[in-house]
């Protein structure tokens, strides 16, 4: 049996092989994360005689070319979440950290869990394509509250609490009222300059351009909060700039995560558990993509318990001689993006209170019973995924079974 332990880096990583026993096989080397590189250590470790699992740690996405060119090539190849190597092996006071050592340490760690290393499958293109359009549309969920925020930051220097004169939804093309208002009417001056019969008449031609509801008292309350207001900064072509490209660049953020959204949803609908998914309570258009994406093909965990863990929403456990905690903290161990997307469908079931959801009803009788407020939202997250895993699990099988 060959255990080979890589620890992978960025464009390279370095390998160990070893045997039983300390045996080492081939000494610590390293390799660059080329075609011709790695298909010269496939073959390599192919080679060798003997059974050969290959052993590295998930590290983001620096191990996926190297985990899926030697799994493409017939080689048994573990992906392991880094914590649960990290404390292995230290016996040592004093601490030696090198690539070659590391190396070396899964190489090890290959050989005293032979019988457990979970195999590594590569994801279909379908599931792989739509958790990166997730990741993207959360690194432009977070751009967009930045840029909004610095715009309302920016406004109140030239017209305060213009993001609060309306409170419509945003469209369906991501824009706001708020946003496309203060593009044409950028300093409070540009309004409270005209007679509220002068700007009534603008706003409206103004309206009917966009697409928007107008209303004759709204145009008298925007043209009462101008007036009352001074602009710190001076009605200049500097000061139009500014809001123009702060406003430019806000639009262009609500586009890209329009088309993602909407690219999302589309992915998403071509993968047997979506109509399932899609029928849960609390679970929308904007929801259902990002569990789908975030758990992923839901038969690669063993049981119920394992995708709670994954969530991070699992309960922990505090036990010692007689001494045993009832109330112990979740283990927050699992994916960050999961659990966000699951505290806003338990917020969503909150705000609907459907009392026919068994999901719900947990979680109240949870806040009846007086827990905090993190407490009953991670108990009905655990509880969500219980009855995903249930229902999901199912119609997979019933697929099956009809084919």
């Amino acid at each position: 049996m060959n255990s080979v332990g890589i620890d992978i880096s960025k464009g390279r990583s370095t390998v160990a092989v070893m045997r039983p026993f300390g045996e080492v096989v081939i000494s610590p080397f390293e390799v660059r994360h080329t075609d011709s590189e790695l298909s010269k250590l496939a073959r390599q470790l192919k080679s060798l005689d003997g059974e050969t699992r290959v052993v590295m740690e998930a590290t983001g996405n620096y191990h996926a070319p190297v985990a899926k060119l030697l799994h493409d090539a017939g080689l048994y190849v573990s992906v392991v979440n880094a914590k649960l190597v990290h404390g292995y092996g230290n016996n040592e006071l004093r601490r030696v950290k090198t690539d070659r050592k590391d190396a070396v340490k899964l190489a090890n760690y290959g050989l005293d869990r032979w019988l457990t290393l979970p195999r590594y499958v590569p994801e279909e293109n379908t599931r792989l394509l739509l958790k990166n359009c997730y990741r993207q549309y959360r690194q432009y969920s977070k751009v967009q509250t930045v840029l909004k925020n610095n715009l309302i930051s920016l406004l109140d220097t030239v017209f305060p609490n213009a993001n609060r004169l309306f409170s419509s939804p945003i469209r369906g093309d991501g824009s706001e009222k708020w946003v496309d208002f203060v593009a044409e009417f950028w300093h409070c001056r540009c309004v409270s300059e005209k007679s509220q019969k002068a700007f009534t008449n603008k706003y409206q031609r103004w309206c009917k351009k966009h697409g928007y509801n107008f209303s004759v008292a709204k145009a008298h309350t925007i043209h009462a909060e101008a007036s009352g207001h001074i602009g710190v900064m001076p009605k200049s072509e500097t000061t139009k700039l500014l809001v123009e490209q702060a406003v430019a660049q806000l639009r262009a953020t609500s586009v890209a995560l329009t088309a993602l959204k909407r690219e999302m949803l589309t992915l998403a609908a071509q993968l047997p558990e979506y109509p399932v998914v899609m029928s849960m309570y609390g679970v929308g258009e904007r929801l259902g993509p990002q569990l789908i994406a975030e758990i992923g093909d839901v038969t690669r965990f063993a049981h119920k318990g394992s995708l709670s863990a994954f969530a991070g929403v699992d309960p922990g456990a505090n036990q010692s001689g007689n001494m045993e905690l009832k109330s112990v903290r979740s283990s927050k161990c699992g994916s960050p993006a999961l659990r966000k997307a699951l505290f806003n469908v338990m917020d969503c079931l909150i705000k609907k209170q459907p009392m026919d959801d068994p999901v719900y009803l947990f979680m109240d009788k949870k806040r009846a019973e007086g827990k905090p407020y993190f407490v009953y939202m991670t108990a009905g997250a655990n509880k969500f995924l219980r009855v995903y895993y249930g229902r999901v699990t199912e119609y997979l099988k019933s697929l099956d079974t009809t084919q």
